[in-house]
């Protein structure tokens, strides 16, 4: 604060009330001297007694907050003149003219000389000097920076000013000083108070001001050289701001406190800046990350509304974004049951509108429209408890292929159906292949097997079924847990493009449970149409076995002979019902000849009669395949009878291969001269040779030519077999090879060829399953023990369907694959249990025929009413008795009777014991008869070798 602009403050120089003698006297003395005796150092070059004396003014601030709020106090006027010599004055300032009164005389003055010498606290005060203080080096800086830094002071009170009145200086005679440094507080900081005001109260009374505060004046004497801690410091070093000379002086011990604080005060200023500096350096790095998280959330807040604005809910319980195409169905509690992303195909870029007038049907289809690319319809079915939503898709250019695909996570269940796969997955969750053309084929070589069908069921209560019109293609991705479905033609299995573009049609059934959604999407009534010989043939087909008649590739390995000796030996054994009589398409010369090979069986006639006596019903094999070398080739030929070559004239058939035949064409079942024809043939072979039935071998959709083409345009190639299937079912048919729909009964679905081998084993049961699972009731499963015998790995195609009959299994194969066949829906042999001669192996075809006798065939012929109205199958995996059991849903090596048998049978070789689950209820054990309880595993369950693990189902009300 200048010494100029003192006009409107009052302050007041108080000599310090302790004076430097050795006895640290107290009492105050007054000074009675003029003004002009006051011995200033400018005043003192002539006199030699005079001592070093100057008037030392110090004022200090007090910084509270941010204020920088000046308290006013006394200040303290050092002793001047000599030592022990005590001149107190003090100068007060009258506001009103200006004038200096000086205390002790009495007087007011204008003196110039007075005037010149005695000025406010400002900033040219002189000092001093005095003999330098001891004990300096005894400070301890660093303990007053630390108490510095930790302790705050408010304004002093009336009782602190007392105290600072009561700093004293000790002197002796030896000239050593003491010196008492006040207390150090937070709020004496402040570097830039030199032209600050001080603030007043509301009184007029200034506010403290601490004098070690104020900016030192110049000073006209060197201070000497200090030694603080051990640290020599010149006296410039304090100084800094001397005008006057080089030489300064000290005049008071509070002069030399302050210039030590001023030292001290450099401390806590460098720390308080490194930590400014670190506290700037983190609030950058928290403003950084601050702004990158408002930039996240505006975006994901942009995307997420721009989704949820073009994602609509239709039909109540479908949700659809045609921004992305996420499509999502909700159940009754609107909870989600199946999501997936549709038209894979269409560009993310593209926005679709709703379709014009002239394109929307009139069935109240919501219609979208992606210009010039594809075309979706989304439809709805209310069937109460059933909700049905139909989806289809219409590209609308070249090379679009419509392609939908649903999630397989686990938490949106377990998807089964559409046939057994070529890995023999459980389901079809677990598979995975690229997209394949969906057809039946062999399932060691095509990826779907004989048995399929457009229909997928989900464990959650979601099932699928696609238009047969739809050129399907699937594909299970387990890399993106995604199932899909696309529409594409090709040259072979889609070929006849029934539409200018693809077009993907399906629906969407929910329910509340995969067993009420699998009788609604297979049920179809299998009484319409039935006659009492077809109701008593299969019956006949559940409680007696099949018996085929063991063969080489050779035609020449079967005749008259080896039929008859085969009947004997199965009546020779004794224990077994005598049933069906299967031969294979020897029978004739040349496939498609349906006439007897006269050479081979001249008397077949006596020798069927001679069958029919003894209780046996004779089946015969036939095919849609007529051999070049057929008689019948060249008439069919002739007559336009077979399917011809794409693109040519009709009169030139569309060769193929088949088993024993390398060059044959195929009736063209579409063409309606055929029917009559084929069927004339077949219904004289059994007038003649009084044959029971016919076992249809169709092959598969891959048998037919390659570039086939049909009188009537067919959909795919399983449609061949469908239409062959209806058109000759009343000649009578108790199985057929392939299917793509159910048979009227009592045709069975055949199993395909089965290798002889444990591997062989285990697929018959995923075989069986899954066709169950297709909505195939009756399933026929291949002879005990195989069908054929490869123990090497296939590189190429192979028709499995021509190798012969395998040689005889390993007692323990025969004996555990007759263990499984006896709970099948039918029973079918090829090796008898007699050829092994032993006794060991007979009694265990005992034992197992007695149980089939007593507990299976009941079982069957109690659900085969509920098969024919439901379409449920006979043999059932272990959902369909729980489908809300987590554990039944894995389960593939069990398998029900109906709903009151479990059977867990031994699939691994060398093995006598498993693992078995029985699902909720009371099961009672049918090796030692005791009570099992249900929803529980058995570990290391033992079976011997002689036995089969099943449980029969105990009343709910049984207790232990």
């Amino acid at each position: 604060m200048s010494g100029r602009e003192l006009d409107k403050q009052q302050f007041q120089i108080v000599e310090q009330s302790e004076p430097l003698l050795a006895n640290r006297q107290n009492a105050r003395q007054a000074s009675t001297e003029s003004e002009s005796s006051i011995p200033y150092m400018d005043r003192l070059n002539d006199s030699s007694e005079s001592s070093d004396t100057s008037s030392f003014v110090s004022t200090t601030s007090d910084n509270v907050s941010k204020n920088k709020t000046t308290e006013s106090k006394n200040a303290i006027l050092g002793p001047t003149g000599r030592r022990n010599v005590h001149m107190p004055i003090i100068v007060q300032v009258d506001e009103k003219d200006h004038r200096y009164v000086t205390e002790g005389t009495n007087d007011s003055t204008d003196s110039p000389e007075i005037l010149a010498n005695v000025e406010p606290m400002g900033r040219n005060l002189r000092r001093n000097s005095i003999s330098l203080p001891m004990g300096i080096d005894a400070v301890d800086l660093e303990g007053l920076r630390l108490k510095y830094q930790m302790q705050d002071q408010d304004a002093l009170s009336e009782e602190e000013k007392s105290e600072s009145r009561s700093e004293s200086i000790n002197d002796d005679s030896c000239g050593s000083v003491t010196l008492n440094v006040p207390e150090i507080s937070n709020s004496t900081i402040n570097q830039n108070e030199d032209d600050s005001d001080d603030e007043e109260y509301s009184g007029g009374r200034r506010k403290y001001r601490d004098p070690f505060r104020s900016r030192r004046r110049a000073s006209i004497a060197p201070l000497p050289a200090l030694r603080l801690n051990s640290k020599e410091m010149l006296a410039s070093d304090f100084d800094t701001h001397s005008l006057a000379s080089n030489q300064a002086s000290i005049t008071s011990v509070n002069s030399l406190a302050s210039l030590l604080r001023e030292k001290m005060n450099a401390f806590p200023q460098m720390i308080r800046k490194k930590k400014r500096e670190t506290k700037d350096y983190k609030i950058k790095i928290f403003v950084t990350i601050l702004f990158f998280i408002i930039v996240f959330l505006i975006g994901y807040s942009y995307i997420t509304y721009h989704r949820e604005i073009l994602t609509r809910s239709y039909f109540e319980k479908i949700k659809f974004s045609s921004l992305d195409r996420t499509f999502s169905i909700l159940s009754h509690e609107d909870k989600e049951v199946i999501k997936g992303k549709l038209g894979l195909t269409i560009s993310s870029d593209s926005v679709p509108f709703y379709c014009l007038e002239d394109q929307r049907k009139n069935d109240g289809s919501v219609c979208l429209e992606w210009n010039g690319v594809a075309r979706l319809y989304m439809n709805f079915q209310n069937m109460n408890v059933f909700r049905c939503y139909n989806i289809q898709w219409q590209a609308l250019g070249p090379g679009i292929y419509p392609t939908d695909c649903y999630e397989l996570k686990r938490d949106n269940g377990i998807w089964f159906g559409g046939g057994f796969t070529k890995g023999m997955e459980w389901s079809l969750s677990s598979a995975n292949f690229d997209y394949a053309p969906f057809g039946s084929g062999d399932g060691k070589v095509h990826q779907f097997g004989n048995g399929v069908k457009r229909y997928f069921i989900n464990s959650i209560g979601v099932a699928m079924q696609v238009d047969d019109h739809t050129p399907l293609h699937i594909s299970v991705n387990q890399t993106e847990n995604r199932f899909c479905l696309r529409a594409r033609n090709d040259n072979f299995t889609f070929v006849n493009h029934l539409t200018e573009y693809p077009e993907l049609t399906y629906k969407i059934c929910t329910t509340e449970d995969m067993r009420s959604l699998h009788m609604l999407m297979t049920q179809q009534s299998l009484w319409d149409g039935l006659k009492e010989s077809d109701i008593y043939t299969l019956h006949s087909l559940i409680e007696e076995p099949v018996w085929k008649i063991p063969f080489q590739s050779e035609v020449t390995s079967i005749n008259e002979t080896t039929i008859y000796n085969y009947s004997e030996d199965v009546i020779a054994m004794g224990f077994m019902r005598l049933g069906h009589i299967l031969v294979n398409e020897f029978w004739q010369r040349n496939i498609g000849d349906f006439v007897v090979d006269q050479e081979r069986f001249p008397t077949l006639k006596d020798t069927i009669e001679v069958l029919h006596r003894r209780g046996f019903k004779v089946v015969f094999t036939i095919q849609p395949f007529i051999s070049t070398d057929s008689p019948n080739f060249k008439d069919a030929v002739k007559n336009k009878l077979l399917i011809y070559e794409r693109h040519s004239d009709r009169s030139i058939p569309a060769l193929t291969r088949y088993k024993s035949s390398s060059s044959a064409g195929v009736l063209d079942i579409t063409n309606n001269a055929s029917i009559p024809w084929l069927r004339e043939k077949l219904e004289k072979l059994k007038e003649d040779y009084q044959v029971d039935s016919f076992y249809l071998d169709l092959g598969t959709s891959y048998n037919l030519p390659h570039y086939y083409q049909c009188r009537t345009t067919l959909d795919n190639p399983d449609m061949y077999s469908k239409i062959f299937t209806s058109s000759m079912e009343s000649v009578g048919f108790i199985g057929v090879s392939s299917a793509s729909a159910v048979p009227k009964p009592p045709t069975f679905l055949s199993t395909p060829p089965i290798n002889s081998s444990w591997e062989g084993l285990r697929e018959l049961l995923t075989v069986v399953l899954n066709n169950g699972i297709n909505g195939y009731p009756f399933v026929l499963p291949g002879a005990i023990g195989g069908d054929y015998y490869v123990n090497r790995t296939l590189k190429k195609m192979v028709s499995f369907y021509s190798l012969g009959q395998p040689e005889l299994p390993e007692p323990d194969l025969f004996t555990r694959w007759m263990q499984l066949m006896i709970f099948m829906p039918s029973m079918q042999f090829s090796h008898l249990p007699s050829e092994y001669r032993s006794d060991y192996i007979t009694d265990q075809a005992k034992d197992l025929m007695t149980i089939r006798q007593k507990i299976v065939i009941p079982l069957l012929k109690k659900y085969l009413s509920e098969s024919m109205n439901e379409g449920l199958p006979l043999v059932r995996p272990l959902w369909m008795l729980d489908p809300h059991d987590p554990a039944c849903l894995v389960v593939n090596d069990e398998f029900s009777v109906g709903e009151e048998l479990i059977v867990a049978p031994i699939l691994e070789k060398n093995s006598d014991e498993r693992e078995v689950y029985l699902p909720q209820g009371v099961w009672k054990d049918g090796i030692d008869g005791s009570l099992r309880k249900g929803s529980r595993w058995m570990h290391n369950y033992r079976v011997p070798k002689d036995k089969i693990a099943h449980f029969i189902k105990m009343p709910d009300n049984t207790r232990f």
